[in-house]
């Protein structure tokens, strides 16, 4: 089995993503290319009727695969020779007794392992994209594969190239958890984030657009010069004075956020440790 399992803290190597189909290790090119899927389309069932059962279904299609699907969680996967499971993480393993012996079953959870798939020949499929009720577009993302035997593994590598994906890590099952964790900050917490923005940008009387610009520019900066370079603001100039002024402001305006408010202001200290010394924001 390939695995490149990404370091948890107190392991030596970083964690890199690599491009699709990378040079192996442990197993000879031969040998991988024997078990590679060809290039003609895959016969592929997508089960789960959610945001994201919707959107593989569109994109598999497009990319030229004869996709069923998104079928009802109850499908055994007739006449496909892989099915994906775009189902809640809780209902991964029920959904997978159902498919009938001698397909590849693949799920779509980023938190997940492999072993709800068992005994079929497993992969997992994680694109790295967030998926509202209007769909997506994986074209240019990331993600995350996986695969319980060579066969399986490049299977998942395929199906995340035609999808569009700019490069996976592969992961071990016990990685899965950190990395889907980080995503979650990465998105989920974000949009959070500014929703509490969006109310005391409110109580100022100012629309949200207002900071649409800079949240852009921040993620830019922060994607092109990481997280020390691109921070700036009141505390990485160490004036504390307007920060307890914003403190303020936030527990008249919004008490609520008030320890949201302090949580981050404590991390963004830290984290201005890193930061240039006398960098003016």
């Amino acid at each position: 089995m390939l695995t490149r399992p990404s370091p948890l803290p107190g392991r030596t190597a970083p964690h890199r993503p690599f491009p699709l189909f990378p040079e192996p290790t442990g197993i000879s090119m031969r040998e991988l290319e024997r078990d590679l899927p060809s290039e003609r389309p895959l016969a592929v069932a997508v089960v789960g009727r959610g945001r994201l059962g919707r959107a593989l279904s569109r994109a598999l299609r497009a990319a030229g695969h004869a996709v069923t699907g998104p079928l009802g969680r109850g499908s055994d996967g007739a006449g496909a020779e892989v099915v994906l499971l775009a189902v809640p993480d809780q209902e991964i393993a029920a959904a997978a007794a159902l498919i009938a012996p001698g397909r590849l079953v693949g799920h779509c959870s980023g938190a997940t392992g492999l072993q709800g798939l068992a005994p079929h020949e497993a992969l997992g499929l994680h694109p790295l994209m967030t998926v509202t009720h209007d769909g997506a577009d994986f074209a240019g993302a990331s993600g995350a594969v996986a695969g319980t035997t060579p066969r399986a593994l490049a299977t998942a590598h395929r199906l995340a190239r035609d999808l569009g994906l700019r490069e996976v890590v592969e992961l071990a099952d016990t990685d899965r958890a950190v990395y889907h964790a980080a995503a979650s900050v990465a998105s989920n917490f974000l949009v959070t984030l500014q929703a509490a923005a969006e109310r005391l940008a409110e109580a100022a009387g100012a629309d949200r657009d207002l900071l649409v610009p800079l949240v852009r520019a921040t993620v830019d900066n922060w994607a092109a010069h990481g997280a020390p370079r691109a921070l700036t603001g009141p505390l990485v100039r160490g004036d504390e004075l307007t920060v307890a002024r914003q403190r303020a402001a936030v527990e008249q305006a919004a008490p609520d956020l008030l320890a949201v408010f302090d949580a981050l202001a404590d991390a963004t200290r830290a984290l201005a440790a890193d930061a240039t010394p006398g960098r003016a924001a």
